[in-house]
């Protein structure tokens, strides 16, 4: 399953450079699909959607740091455990209840956002 940022967040900022996959972003801070993947071009989500990388994307929050679930892999290939729930001074980055994975579809994400493009 994905991680999420509760409303308890103080807005500490320590889980943003955790992050791997580049997931964590600010309150009110557009994000995209590129931002620290190996994503580029056109790229195909799971729902058959085809979007831009690099395309801005509406903030999840307006409020506190947010993850986007569709890059969190909970640090699947990289890290024992979520790196922002080890950082987080006051435990608010939990699992979402609302994205459930298993470790193989977290592992089939992580290989998705990073892999290397053939040129």
């Amino acid at each position: 399953m994905a991680i999420i940022i509760t409303d308890e967040c103080i807005n500490c900022g320590a889980c943003e450079p955790e992050c791997p996959n580049t997931a964590i972003y600010e309150g009110g801070v557009n994000w995209n699909w590129a931002g620290g993947t190996k994503l580029i071009d056109a790229i195909t989500l799971q729902d058959g959607t085809v979007i831009e990388a690099k395309a801005k994307q509406a903030p999840v929050s307006d409020e506190f740091y947010y993850i986007v679930s569709g890059k969190c892999t909970e640090c699947t290939g990289f890290h024992e455990e979520p790196q922002c729930a080890a950082v987080c001074p006051v435990d608010c980055c939990v699992d979402d209840p609302d994205v459930r994975e298993t470790k193989e579809a977290l592992m089939t994400k992580k290989e998705w956002l990073h892999a290397e493009v053939a040129a």
